[in-house]
Parts: C-alpha cells; sequence; structure tokens
C-alpha cells in the first residue's frame, strides 16, 4: 500500500484515527501508513512496532518514541499541558518541568494490590522522558473523548493530563484447595486499571514484552486467551474464566478436581490487546470456586 498523499485522509487500521497521512507514521498511534495492514485466519492484526524517531502529536504537545529494545517516549510539553505516570519510570526532565506528586484516593489499598503508590505529574514547558527500563513495545493508544479502556497491572506508562484514571476490582478470581490449604488466584491481578478520556482526544502509553496484536470482536462474538496474555480491552469487553476438566473414569471427571486448562474469555463488542508473552496460571489442588466461570469436559 502506497503513502497516502497529504489531501487524503488515512483512518489508521489500529488507532482507528483519522489524519492527513502525509507522514510515514500515524500522528496518533506511531504505526506506519506505508505497510498493507496484516490479519490472520483467525481476525487477529499485529500492531507494528513504533519506529525510532517517530512523533506524535497531542494537544498542543508532541512525544518521540526513540529506540527499538528498549523504547523511550521524550514528550515536549506545551505550558498548557502535562501529563502522569507512576514515579519510577521517570528518564530525565529539563529544569523547567514542574514535577509534582499525584494524589491519590485509595493508596493503600493500592499498595497492598502490588501497584506502584506515587503517581507523578509533569507540567510544561519543556522535555520529560519516560521508560519502562526493560525490553518490550512501546504501545501508543489515543483515546477519543468518553472512551474508556481497561488496562492489566503493570503496563501503564503515562496519560495525558486530560484522561481520568481509576482503579476497580478485576472480579476475575478463582480458589483451588489441597487438602485442607485453600488459596485464591488472580489470573489479571486483584484490580485493572480504567482510563477515560475527558473533554477532547487524549492520549495512552503503554508497555507490553513480545509482539502485540490487536482484534475487534463482534457483538457476542467470543475468544479464549490466557489470561496473562491479556493486555487491555474495552470498557463494552465483558470477560469470565473456563475451565476444561478431562473426561474419564468416575473419579476423574469430578469439577472438583484438578482443571486441566484455565482460559480468560471475552466477548464482545469492543477491542481487545494481547501480548505474546505469557505465564500459564500455577494450580495446586483442585478448583473449588471461581468468578463468572464456565466448565467443559474433554
Amino acid at each position: 500500500m502506497s503513502t497516502p498523499s497529504g489531501t487524503t485522509t488515512y483512518t489508521c487500521p489500529y488507532c482507528r484515527m483519522r489524519s492527513e497521512g502525509s507522514g510515514t507514521t500515524c500522528p496518533r498511534c506511531g504505526a506506519p501508513v506505508d505497510i498493507r495492514e496484516r490479519v490472520s485466519d483467525s481476525g487477529w492484526a499485529e500492531l507494528p512496532a513504533i519506529r525510532d524517531m517517530a512523533r506524535l502529536h497531542f494537544n498542543r504537545s508532541t512525544c518521540q518514541i526513540s529506540g527499538a529494545y528498549v523504547p523511550v517516549a521524550e514528550m515536549n510539553l506545551h505550558q498548557d499541558d502535562w501529563v502522569y505516570f507512576s514515579h519510577h519510570v521517570l528518564l530525565h526532565s529539563d529544569p523547567g518541568i514542574q514535577l509534582d506528586a499525584m494524589r491519590m484516593a485509595g493508596g493503600w489499598n493500592r499498595m497492598l494490590a502490588g501497584m506502584p503508590l506515587i503517581m507523578m505529574t509533569a507540567r510544561g514547558p519543556g522535555h520529560v522522558a519516560i521508560s519502562a527500563d526493560h525490553p518490550g513495545e512501546l504501545l501508543a493508544l489515543p483515546l477519543e473523548a468518553n472512551h474508556a479502556v481497561d488496562v492489566v497491572e503493570h503496563r501503564f506508562l503515562a496519560a495525558t493530563g486530560n484522561i481520568g484514571y481509576h482503579w476497580e476490582a478485576s472480579g476475575i478470581w478463582f480458589a483451588t484447595q489441597d487438602g485442607n490449604d485453600q488459596e485464591i488466584h488472580y489470573p489479571l491481578g486483584q484490580t485493572m486499571d480504567r482510563f477515560t478520556a475527558h473533554e477532547g482526544p487524549g492520549l495512552l502509553l503503554l508497555h507490553a514484552p513480545g509482539n502485540t496484536f490487536i482484534r475487534d470482536l463482534g457483538q457476542n462474538d467470543r475468544i479464549l486467551l490466557q489470561p496473562t496474555g491479556l493486555i487491555w480491552k474495552d470498557r463494552t469487553v465483558r470477560m469470565y474464566l473456563h475451565f476444561e476438566y478431562p473426561r474419564g473414569n468416575y473419579w476423574f471427571s469430578s469439577p472438583r478436581w484438578q482443571a486441566k486448562s484455565v482460559w480468560l474469555v471475552l466477548q464482545g463488542p469492543g477491542r481487545v490487546a494481547i501480548q505474546s508473552v505469557f505465564e500459564p496460571p500455577e494450580m495446586v489442588g483442585g478448583v473449588v470456586n471461581s468468578s463468572g466461570a464456565t466448565t467443559q469436559y474433554w
């Protein structure tokens, strides 16, 4: 597919945002505009890595993505713009940047959930850079006004100031019992981060290991996914757990026995993004309780 001319209205197949398409990358998410969208037979589209030195635009500011293995997002903030981020991802800052701690409601609960306790804000004018400090892909996710996405723990990097943020219980858990010992498992973590754009479009930056794939789910479309493979989903996408048990002799077919597979079910409508790096859930004992789960024997 050839690069669109400056007079062409271009819709990015990855972030769904419109632009002139006159550059080599989408100015909203950084995806190349001069490549053909590749979609697998099952409907997954690979999100191409943001090119080195690609420049994104938000409000009156820009964000330049540098590096391929451990990308850095360097923002040139206008005096009217600001961003927020977890304190541990700050790489460098101009002296003129105003850095402050971001007030957080329920900080103690956030710490108990294993999430960073301190969030910071950076206000322009000047440059500020953030990095996840480990290999992976940096994902730029533009959000239209009033659009919301749910992001799994430890994927958030930064967001523009007009994107609201709060966390809530993931609602995805199951309990296993081994003798008298019972353990609660949270395949997605106890909480998920919800980001909502207010008063205009905003930019959300995420970080994910491996390769990233996105897919549009139609109304009531369902997919089964390794739970730790999820990166983000539209708020409209529902999710629950699905357990598979081997069918055999009478003593081997009880749903109280050890599950063979644990899957996260995602049901449309909406977009979902997954990563190719995942860790299968670890279980000791049999599943005795779960949230919103279905069962299948084979």
